[in-house]
């Protein structure tokens, strides 16, 4: 249905007359009247007639006309939901358990009146391509990997350095260590499974492999971070990463030990991405919050992948 004409329809009832419909809509009366005809042909109905104080409502107009301003305040809602400044900033966190998630939260801790939609999509060429699109406004994504170069016209920032943990179960040989270098990590068996070769976490563990001669395996179908925990905490051979505010829950029984490793230690870094032509005003407050930059480093020597530091 033509919204033109139901607003045209809906402004003559209004005016009283198509000559003062007109002068409201700053078009012609002429064109008031094919609009109105239009709509009545479409509806196979007579919606007016002609009097000489102007137009009266027949009564498939009087019928009609509550729908029509319906139709017009759904327009108007629709149109709202994606305006810059109406709908809410829709911001990608990877996943709603990872650093990024907890990153958005302290952020709407302190602005409070943002209206935020969260989503999480699979890798950073999904998150690019949904910024572009604009179906996102924003992205957290470890993009300073080797061989990966942003697009020209996005903004990017790097926010927080997450330190990576060791994670093993009650009977490994590591269980008890306060603290392991990844000099010590060498020879271990670190299982990740979940690692999908192609994104960006799968070049960062691969570097971090080939900087330390690390093992990390992905083989094995991943079945998700439950079953997970419950193989390495029967294991007493594998291990595996996690990153240090990332949040698990186990069984009380499971014993798992979450073991910082240091000198140096391997930090993933979260970068805040965005399009540069995104006029939506909550940007501007989600960029300004992270405007410091990297926070929260532990106090040792640090390493990341070679374009990251």
């Amino acid at each position: 249905m033509d919204l033109d004409a139901v607003r045209t329809f809906v402004a003559a009832v209004d005016a009283g007359r198509f000559q003062d419909a007109a002068a409201e809509l700053s078009i012609t009366q002429q064109a008031v009247s094919k609009r109105v005809a239009t709509l009545e042909r479409i509806l196979g109905v007579r919606l007016f007639t002609r009097t000489a104080r102007g137009a009266k409502l027949t009564i498939d107009g009087q019928a009609f006309l509550p729908h029509a301003r319906d139709l017009l305040r759904a327009e108007e809602r629709a149109l709202a939901s994606v305006r810059p400044g109406r709908r809410a900033l829709r911001v990608d966190v990877i996943g709603r358990r990872l650093a990024p998630a907890g990153l958005l939260r302290e952020f709407h801790r302190a602005c409070p009146e943002v209206e935020l939609d969260v989503v999480t999509l699979f890798d950073a060429d999904a998150a690019i391509d949904a910024i572009r699109s604009g179906t996102i406004d924003a992205s957290f994504r470890a993009v300073a990997m080797p061989g990966r170069r942003l697009p020209d016209d996005f903004g990017s920032a790097r926010v927080f350095d997450e330190p990576i943990q060791l994670l093993t179960g009650p009977s490994h040989e590591l269980a008890s260590a306060r603290a392991v270098t990844p000099a010590d990590l060498v020879g271990y068996r670190i299982w990740m499974p979940g690692i999908v070769p192609g994104t960006e976490w799968a070049a960062y563990y691969d570097a971090l492999a080939a900087a330390f001669g690390l093992t990390i395996e992905i083989t094995g179908p991943d079945f998700g971070i439950e079953p997970l925990l419950d193989t390495i905490a029967d294991s007493r051979s594998l291990v595996t990463f996690v990153g240090e505010e990332t949040r698990l829950a186990w069984p009380a029984g499971h014993g798992l030990r979450r073991i910082d490793v240091r000198d140096p230690a391997p930090v993933y870094p979260h970068s805040l991405l965005w399009h540069r032509d995104n006029p939506h005003p909550a940007l501007a407050a989600l960029r300004d919050h992270f405007s410091s930059g990297p926070f929260d480093r532990p106090d040792t020597e640090i390493w990341t992948p070679a374009r990251s530091q």
